[in-house]
This record gives C-alpha cells, sequence and structure tokens, in this order.
C-alpha cells in the first residue's frame, strides 16, 4: 500500500451491489454508535469497517488484490519477492524445522511462491499453515493453492504452544484496528467517531491518558491539533503469536517507523490512509466496506511486545536492505531471459526496492526464540539501533 494518504478526486462510484453492501454496513456501524451513546473509539470504526462479518473489508467474499483490486502488495509485483522470504524462512527451518504459518495470507500469491522455492531448496515436505479470519479470502487461496494439496491446511486461530517455524505477517499489522487521537493544549483526546445525517464525523472521546504514557518525552514537540495513532492490538497479536512459538521467528513485513520517526512534527495528521480501486484519499468515512483502512506501525511497540512476551529482534531493515540480503538480484542471473523478460524483472526491482516506491517505506522485522543467528535478509543492513 502506498506509505502516504492524499485527497484523491473523482473516485469512480461502486457498482450497485457494493453500494448495497456498503450501506447495510453504514447502519450496522449506525447501530454501534447508538449503542454507544453516540459515538464510538476509532477502532471499533475500524474493526467494523474492515472485519464485520459478511459486509467489513476483509471479510465480504469480492476480490480486494491485483490490478482489479484496491491495492498492490509485493508479492504481487513479483515472483521475485516471494524467493527471497522463501531463503529466509529455509535458514530458519533448517535450525528448528517445523511448519510455517502466514496469517492473513491474501490470494495466496506469496504462499504459491514461498511453497514453489522452498521445494526448490529442499524443503518441500515442510507444511504450510494459513490463519484466515476472511470467509471470502479463504476461498480464493484454497483456488490458487489447490495445486499443493495437502501441504496447506487452513486454521481458524493459532495452533497450540510449540509451534517450530516461522511465522510470516505481510501487511497485516497496519491493517489491525487502530485507535486515534489528537492534541489539546498538551493534552491527548481520544477521537471517535459519531453517526450523523449524511454518514459519520469525528467527536471528542474524552482523555486519552495511555498515549502520554506510551509518547512520553516525544509528545512536548507535537502541535496542537496533531493527529496520530496507536494501535494495542498487535502488541496483541505479537503476544499470542508468540506464545505459541517455541522455536523460530516472526517474519513481519509492513508500511511504518521507529517510535521516534513515527510520532514527529512534520506528520501531523498521523498515517491513516484510505485505498479504493488503487486510489489514496483522505476519508475513512467512505463507503465503508470497500475502502481499505491502514496505519503505520510503530515496530518500537512491536519489538517491546515482543521482548515482554520472550522474543528477541534478531533483525530490522528495510525491505529494500532485506530483499537485497536474500539474494533479489539473483533472479536477473537466469539465462533463459530474454531482454524483456530481463526489463520486466528489473522494473519490478526498482518497485520494490527503491526509497520512492516500497523500498524505504516498508520495514522487515524479525522476532525470535531459539535462533543462534538472524534469518536470511538480516546480515547487511542493521537497523535495530533506531527502536
Amino acid at each position: 500500500m502506498p506509505p502516504s494518504p492524499s485527497l484523491a478526486l473523482d473516485l469512480p462510484a461502486p457498482h450497485a451491489p457494493d453500494a448495497a453492501a456498503s450501506e447495510a454496513l453504514v447502519e450496522r456501524i449506525r447501530a454501534a454508535c447508538d449503542a454507544a451513546g453516540g459515538a464510538i473509539r476509532f477502532d471499533r470504526y475500524m474493526e467494523l469497517a474492515l472485519y464485520a462479518p459478511g459486509l467489513g473489508y476483509y471479510s465480504a467474499p469480492r476480490s480486494r488484490f491485483g490490478a482489479c483490486g484496491d491495492f498492490v502488495t509485493a508479492p504481487e509485483i513479483s515472483p521475485l519477492f516471494a524467493g527471497c522470504v522463501a531463503r529466509a524462512v529455509a535458514s530458519v527451518l533448517a535450525h528448528t524445522g517445523g511448519a510455517v504459518l502466514e496469517a492473513g495470507a491474501g490470494d495466496g500469491t506469496l504462499a504459491a511462491g514461498v511453497l514453489e522455492h522452498l521445494a526448490a531448496l529442499g524443503f518441500d515436505h515442510v507444511p504450510y499453515l494459513i490463519l484466515e479470519r476472511s470467509a471470502g479470502a479463504r476461498g480464493f487461496q484454497q483456488e490458487r493453492l489447490a495445486s499443493f494439496g495437502d501441504r496447506v491446511r487452513w486454521l481458524d486461530d493459532f495452533p497450540p504452544a510449540g509451534f517450530r517455524g516461522v511465522v510470516i505477517a505481510n501487511e497485516l499489522l497496519d491493517a489491525l484496528p487502530a485507535r486515534r487521537f489528537t492534541l489539546r493544549g498538551g493534552t491527548p483526546r481520544e477521537l471517535g467517531v459519531a453517526a450523523t445525517g449524511e454518514g459519520f464525523a469525528w467527536a471528542d472521546a474524552g482523555p486519552a491518558p495511555d498515549v502520554a504514557e506510551t509518547l512520553g518525552e516525544l509528545l512536548a514537540p507535537l502541535p496542537d491539533r496533531y493527529r496520530g495513532e496507536l494501535a494495542p492490538a498487535r502488541a496483541a497479536w505479537v503476544r499470542a503469536a508468540a506464545s505459541r512459538l517455541a522455536a523460530g521467528a516472526l517474519l513481519l513485513f509492513d508500511y511504518g517507523y521507529p517510535r521516534r520517526e513515527l510520532y514527529h512534527p512534520q506528520r501531523v495528521d498521523g498515517t491513516l490512509a484510505c485505498h479504493y480501486r488503487h486510489r489514496v484519499h483522505g476519508d475513512p468515512f467512505l463507503w465503508p466496506g470497500l475502502t481499505d483502512l491502514s496505519v503505520h506501525v510503530d515496530f518500537t511497540a512491536v519489538a517491546e511486545a515482543g521482548a515482554e512476551a520472550g522474543l528477541d529482534v534478531a533483525g530490522f531493515t528495510t525491505q529494500a536492505h532485506f530483499l537485497l540480503d536474500a539474494g533479489l538480484l539473483e533472479g536477473l542471473d537466469d539465462p533463459a531471459l530474454d531482454e524483456r523478460a530481463r526489463a520486466r524483472l528489473t522494473g519490478q526491482i526498482h518497485r520494490l526496492t527503491l526509497p520512492a516506491e516500497m523500498g524505504e517505506a516498508v520495514k522487515v522485522m524479525a522476532l525470535a526464540r531459539r535462533l543462534p543467528e538472524p534469518p536470511g535478509g538480516f546480515r547487511g543492513r542493521d537497523m535495530i539501533h533506531r527502536l
């Protein structure tokens, strides 16, 4: 997903069935606001907009990926991405054995690529588990991965404690529900969502003292009316995954920054981004259920949650440095490539690694337990000191 929102004009209207589904979700959110006395916190709004059964963005049975969707992720940009991930995964499995678990597997593109590359690396026996809460996405994945047979299995929750191997989460954490806050007179105030005659609007939801506790000295330089986000759900997700991991690593890819860089005076309106048909806009209340909502990740908070759960930060770097260290350019060494294919791969590499594209905006973190060395991809540029 693009790293920062900008108001997009002339957004195409949704098709009639999608518009009707969005209106049904609007009524469900209105009911939640009424039940709460007029307003709900933004994380509750985000939970409903993205995950309300049958209607939320990630729950409705509609395609959200690729050219016909709303955004493109790294696995869809190039098969080279899956190859790099597979090499990192293989370096962990060589020590731990076990399985691969992907949380939120999209349309199955990354899973298919990792499975193919793992087989080429001699790990063709490794089970591939997919934790997917969206019935619609699970259907796309099952169709895409049918050729891999019983190597692939779907879960409704993390496996029991004792899991060994690798947990992959690609652009998952930024889609977990987040709270929003604003500063008034230097004091954090919770931003809620209230129903209006025409839709929804921001509302004051009272003091947010835990924001000050989290940000500490970072709060002072922030200007009045600053808006930002806090996402305790991410720490809860990390703790849940860590509680099952006996040995191996969590491999996390997402848009985000260390805390000092995320909560910065230059980011006066936070990082909330809304994606609709490959356009980025700034209105989270436009067409709920049809618009993806994402918030950049505080990787310092992720590292803290991992440490609390007994995990070590085995690596933290940019997507560009991870991919290059994991052998991204090896894809250009195939002598069978003709000039056109080589040019196409070169363009894909640029999208994955250039600072103006995904290379710097997306970070990669490995949280490990009982792993003697960092996974592949983290032996180059080390950014742990920035956390």
